[in-house]
């Protein structure tokens, strides 16, 4: 299907090398679900993997140090809010990102179109790019498709984004469809502007709202480009989880089996689960660090708030199963104390909520590659609720298409 005129993609597809990113190691026989091997430059990244984002250049409440510790392979960092503190040139200087902050495995840098969002209020769309007024001096500045990429190829991440236009989940009418060929209008000029395609890996983002039709001739358009990888965008936004799945789904049925499939800004236990039984590889959001800041702690069946009367005088670790290095060393009563006076409380739970993360990915992954991935999202899920009742239906319906019924 061709654009309209007013909307007409400008130049044709490029064409550059993907450099066979994601040999696919097992493939669950039931569900959509993959165990692959995602090759990068720094190491290679295991999926189905979460990813902890950083967004200026390190994550609240964890030191890099500790990140590793944990067997953290890939990490997010935030292209706007580094290209505007503290700048490319420095971070540039330092050798990238990665000498900037001392990271030594992989880095993902978002392309700042998600401040479309977050930011709107400070943001204007044209075809040229997002006009900001900066929220640090209120100065205007410009976030072309080209100048997301500069920014990018001087931070020397792993995994760039393209630049794309966003628009809110809950948002409908002519908007999304203006979104939708926008952003693939970005992507040509944003493979256009990549400087260092043998070592930068550019992902192109699928968009089209809640809407079918637009999300498939957006993945028809955007699958022609043979980039490294894709993601879905325009998600995890406060849209109905019936819609959040199925829009998950029709991507994953569309997109390049060999290549990685990045849902963008998704993070419960849960929806983790679910999204890769419907073909989803890599993940990320803020929840896990942002939670632990207010002292709720995630745990298998559930979470818990440490600052609760309750735990006062609890001696167990927040998990007893759990094999952190906060569970391994601090009691919920120590937690519970620390928390009303000590900001290290916070940050013994965010190493906590990180280490819970990356261990269920660990898990759901083993499972696909012992073959045995049905049978870990229904004990999965028998221990997340108390009974099937509780269930969240959209999710019973989403693992019911892929062979998943939940006793």
């Amino acid at each position: 299907m061709l654009p309209p005129a007013d909307k007409k993609i400008i130049g044709q597809p490029h064409r550059l090398s993907s450099n066979a990113l994601l040999p696919l190691a097992t493939e669950c026989p039931v569900t959509k679900a993959r165990a692959c091997d995602l090759t990068l430059p720094h190491c290679t990244v295991n999926t189905p993997v979460f990813m902890p984002v950083g967004t200026q250049g390190t994550m609240k409440g964890i030191t890099v140090d500790q990140l590793d510790e944990l067997g953290c392979q890939i990490c997010l960092g935030n292209t706007y809010h580094l290209g505007m503190r503290p700048g490319p040139e420095l971070i540039e200087k330092a050798n990238g990102l990665h000498g900037f902050m001392n990271w030594k495995r992989n880095l993902l840098t978002d392309s700042g179109g998600f401040q479309m969002v977050s930011l709107v209020e400070l943001s204007e769309v044209t075809e040229e790019g997002v006009k900001f007024k900066s929220p640090y001096d209120g100065k205007e500045i410009l976030l072309s498709p080209e100048q997301s990429i500069a920014i990018q190829n001087s931070l020397g991440s792993d995994i760039m984004m393209q630049l794309d236009d966003v628009v809110s989940s809950t948002v409908s009418g002519p908007r999304v469809e203006e979104a939708m060929w926008r952003s693939i209008r970005w992507l040509d000029r944003c493979i256009g502007a990549n400087k260092n395609p043998d070592r930068q890996n550019l992902f192109a983002i699928i968009q089209g709202g809640l809407s079918a039709e637009l999300r498939k001739t957006c993945l028809d358009e955007m699958t022609k480009r043979d980039v490294p990888g894709f993601a879905i965008g325009g998600l995890s936004g406060g849209e109905e989880k019936d819609d959040f799945w199925r829009m998950v789904t029709l991507s994953t049925d569309h997109l390049p089996r060999q290549k990685p499939r990045y849902l963008m800004g998704v993070g419960y236990a849960v929806d983790l689960v679910v999204c890769v039984a419907l073909g989803c590889d890599m993940f990320d959001c803020v929840f896990p660090t942002r939670t632990a800041r207010f002292g709720s702690a995630l745990v298998p069946w559930g979470s818990l708030t440490i600052t609760k009367k309750q735990f006062a005088k609890d001696p167990q670790p927040i998990d007893p199963d759990c094999q952190c290095p906060t569970c391994l060393r601090h009691s919920r009563a120590y937690l519970h104390a620390l928390f009303k006076s000590d900001t290290a409380a916070m940050h013994h739970i965010t190493i906590h909520n990180i280490s819970y993360q990356l261990t269920l990915m660990r898990s759901v992954r083993q499972s696909i590659i012992d073959g045995c991935f049905p049978d870990f999202v229904r004990t999965f899920m028998k221990r997340m609720f108390p009974s099937p009742e509780q269930y969240p239906s959209w999710a019973v319906d989403a693992l019911a298409t892929v062979s998943i019924t939940l006793e």
